[in-house]
């Protein structure tokens, strides 16, 4: 064990390092860094093995966390004064620009989750390295943390370890317990945990807790009592200094406060890589022609198929995998199986955890679910997570179920994010081979799945690609453009029979790719039909329509205008002008 002076002389020099790169920035958190200074000197200088992972959830303290890895050996110490530059990957949070990071985190809350997902996939490859997650006494109001706390508990996580910096001050005053230590002990242990009070300034007490937690039976939360701005008189247990840089004047005077810090230790963190992301294709059933399929019903088909020639496929579930079908995957494989339950927002941070450690996960619940969980999901496109979500029972299509289980909004979000991949499949095949797509691609992944059956409208050797779609109905005479996705394929393909009889053709897209768009495709086709162009779609405004507008300019688009009630699935797309007979009203427009 490295000696306990030494020690505190590092955490002196990270604090100093703090101090001086925020001062340089001219922005930034030294206050906060401050305050945990001895438990970074401990976790990164003597306690963490080259296996163990290390997540700061209070990621407003990014500075010490460069200033770590700068004592490390693996930042450049000159490089900390350009923390917040454009060209520096040291930014004001911690983000994978930053290549020893695996997951962003600032948006507090999240990081435990992380943690959860981190510390099953440790277990899943047999590695014994530990997963630490450095929280913030401020973050622990989050309801998210204790979904993770309660996750961790059920899984009996004894290799995941929680550091609390208790500072008492948050943002703009006092925290909700302050000081009251016992309160979040408390707390840890009613979830299951076990915990401990410490000095969060005693080297000596810091070590051996973290020491402790490696021989608990439990997940282990260190409470450590510090104080903000610690080491400087006119900083310390301050109010007003949240988020805020010392000028120069005042830097010099810190400095002279700290004190003694000239110190140069070793540590095991290093830079580990991850395993090569190996993929292998599975077949495609084959369905007959006009089968009653559920998309639903395919994706969880198609997920065991993947399972069986991919090891590294995991599934994770918010309690309605017999709902969503991934209860097929968690038959076969139940190892690599895992009930989040009723707790969205842990379900996505445990995602992006297996994510960084190599595997590929896919998650699912209802789509009207995962808004609960799109802060996550947001942070999850920063920490370049390589995560696949299905949202199923979609659009008012769902019927008596009634709109509080309606996902109406799913698409608008990931519509927003700017790297997301968007299927929204409208048979069973094209589900299956969108399914061996979304595995192959890396990158955020969403797929949107139907509760009702759907008649089988391709062949199994049909290709399905990122940026596609296909043209179900094309003649030389089409008086209209008619685009769909899902459930609407299926609307647009009765209107075109209807019309058919009355000797009118019209062009009928399934645009099973919603983004990326495949733009050339879309203005040929328009073009075709005179730019008269139908968009129908199971959402609200922002999804489908928006997406070609901004390709072809202004369409006609019917969609959910109103909030739905419940009702069988015909009635409904009947009240809501989004079926065959208002397709054919619009057609007929002028």
């Amino acid at each position: 064990m490295t000696h306990i002076k030494e020690l505190e002389l590092m955490a002196n020099k990270l604090r100093i390092h703090s101090l001086e790169s925020t001062t340089a920035a001219g922005s930034g958190h030294p206050t906060t860094c401050m305050s945990m200074a001895e438990i970074m000197s401990c976790l990164f200088f003597s306690e963490m093995e080259k296996d163990d992972e290390f997540i700061l959830s209070k990621g407003h303290a990014a500075p010490i966390l460069w200033a770590a890895y700068a004592e490390a050996g693996i930042v450049n110490p000159a490089d900390l004064k350009n923390l917040r530059k454009f060209d520096s990957v040291l930014e004001g949070h911690p983000t994978p620009r930053m290549y020893m990071v695996k997951a962003a985190t600032g948006s507090l809350g999240q990081g435990l989750s992380v943690g959860v997902g981190m510390a099953l996939a440790k277990k899943l490859q047999s590695n014994d390295g530990r997963t630490y997650v450095v929280m913030g006494d401020g973050e622990i109001a989050e309801g998210s943390v204790w979904e993770a706390a309660n996750s961790a508990a059920h899984y009996n996580l004894n290799n995941l370890c929680a550091i609390v910096d208790v500072n008492r001050l948050a943002q703009s005053g006092p925290t909700m317990h302050g000081h009251d230590m016992n309160i979040y002990k408390s707390k840890f242990e009613a979830f299951g945990w076990d915990a401990e009070i410490i000095n969060g300034h005693k080297v000596k007490e810091v070590l051996n807790s973290l020491k402790k937690a490696k021989s608990s039976s439990k997940p282990y939360a260190i409470l450590a009592k510090t104080f903000k701005g610690r080491g400087v008189s006119f900083l310390e247990d301050e109010e007003g200094w949240h988020g805020k840089a010392l000028p120069k004047d005042l830097l010099k005077k810190a400095l002279e406060e700290i004190g003694e810090s000239k110190i140069n230790l070793e540590s095991k963190v290093q830079e580990k890589k991850l395993p090569k992301v190996i993929y292998n294709d599975f077949e495609i059933t084959k369905y007959t022609p006009g089968e009653m399929i559920a998309t639903r019903t395919a994706f969880g088909s198609a997920l065991v198929q993947l399972g069986k020639k991919n090891k590294n496929i995991v599934v994770l579930d918010g309690d309605v995998k017999n709902s969503t079908m991934t209860e097929r995957f968690f038959k076969e494989f139940p190892d690599r199986s895992f009930e989040m339950f009723i707790a969205e927002q842990n379900m996505i941070g445990a995602t992006i955890g297996f994510s960084a450690l190599g595997f590929i996960p896919f998650t699912a619940t209802f789509g009207a679910f995962l808004t609960r969980a799109y802060d996550f999901i947001r942070m999850a496109q920063y920490s370049d997570a390589n995560i696949k979500i299905v949202g199923s029972h979609a659009g008012v299509s769902i019927g008596e179920d009634g709109p509080s289980q309606m996902g109406l909004e799913d698409l608008s979000m990931f519509l927003a994010m700017p790297d997301s991949v968007i299927f929204y499949p409208s048979d069973a095949v094209s589900t299956e081979i969108l399914v061996r797509e979304m595995a192959k691609h890396r990158g955020i992944t969403y797929m949107r799945t139907t509760r009702e059956k759907t008649p089988v409208l391709y062949d199994e050797k049909e290709k399905f690609e990122i940026s596609g779609l296909k043209v179900l109905k094309k003649s030389k005479k089409d008086k209209a453009l008619v685009i769909g996705a899902g459930v609407t394929v299926h609307e647009a393909l009765k209107a075109y029979e209807a019309l058919q009889k009355k000797k009118i053709n019209i062009r009928v897209i399934d645009l099973y790719c919603i983004k990326p768009v495949d733009e050339t495709a879309l203005q040929m086709n328009a073009k075709d039909c005179k730019n008269k162009v139908i968009v129908v779609e199971d959402h609200y405004s922002n999804g489908i329509g928006s997406v070609v507008s901004v390709v072809l300019g202004p369409v006609r688009h019917l969609y959910i205008k109103h909030l739905p009630r419940s009702g069988k699935p015909e009635q409904l797309r009947a009240k809501y002008k989004i079926d065959a007979n208002a397709i054919i009203e619009e057609v007929m427009k002028k």
